[in-house]
């Protein structure tokens, strides 16, 4: 079951790209889009993610972090994020293999990944919303991320 709108953010620490291990305890102080992702290199999630790259100073702006979480090991995450120019911390959820997913009630047990889901965090850590789509095949729209951010 996924986590749900009001609860504290369940914590959690996972290696960064560098290995660097990452705390969500790290980005409070500041609203945050924890972004769930199913596959790197792939259309949809590479759009995203990008998407993201592209409006930092925006989410800047309204304050925002971004922690992008996925299942994929450390090293394939590091050369995607360095390919990309990833200015956030893009974290490896796959040992064990999708803990924080499941956490969060958003591993995808069939495919052995991260459904497409983005918990948006005050800066405390409450959850005040969940975007997220019925498919891996349908994008997060990113007007939902700047909405979700400027009600708070």
């Amino acid at each position: 079951m996924p986590v749900s709108v009001g609860t504290p953010a369940p914590g959690f620490t996972l290696p960064n790209t560098d290995s660097t291990p990452f705390s969500l305890e790290q980005a409070k102080g500041r609203k945050t889009l924890l972004v769930f992702i199913p596959f790197p290199w792939t259309g949809l999630c590479d759009g995203e993610a990008c998407t993201l790259r592209d409006h930092f100073a925006d989410l800047n702006a309204l304050d925002a972090n971004i922690v992008m979480v996925t299942t994929y090991p450390r090293p394939a995450l590091a050369k995607w994020s360095a390919e990309n120019g990833f200015n956030f911390p893009v974290l490896s959820d796959f040992w064990p293999h999708g803990e924080v997913s499941r956490l969060y009630g958003v591993f995808n047990e069939e495919r052995g990944c991260a459904n497409r889901a983005t918990f948006v965090l005050d800066a405390e850590g409450t959850v005040r919303q969940v975007i997220a789509t019925e498919s891996l095949g349908t994008p997060r729209e990113y007007d939902a991320y700047t909405a979700a951010l400027a009600r708070f």
